[in-house]
């Protein structure tokens, strides 16, 4: 049987000065992300019209509870190390 996860990243962009610079900052997060070492689907889900502030929903599909908790864990360390965003909350459900 599937497992999926689901982690919902609330995440603050302190340098963006409008909607367009935050796309910028979205755009090089979710391409990191998404290059292929990571098997996630990804998309910003809330505070569409905020410049600093973001919702970005990560879902991982596999056979195994243990692989989609190390994959979103990865996902979540990775966010840690990115410069210029900083999560101010996470959600987490499996299914």
């Amino acid at each position: 049987m599937a497992v999926v996860g689901l982690r919902i990243f609330d995440l603050h962009i302190p340098g963006a000065r409008s909607l367009k610079e935050k796309r910028y900052v979205l755009r090089s997060v979710k391409d990191r992300l998404g290059n292929g070492r990571y098997n996630i689907s990804i998309a910003e889900t809330g505070y569409l019209d905020k410049w600093q502030r973001t919702e970005l929903a990560v879902a991982v599909v596999s056979g195994r509870r243990r692989d989609v908790e190390r994959m979103l864990d990865a996902v979540r360390e990775r966010l840690d190390r990115e410069v210029g965003v900083s999560i101010i909350d996470t959600q987490t459900e499996i299914y």
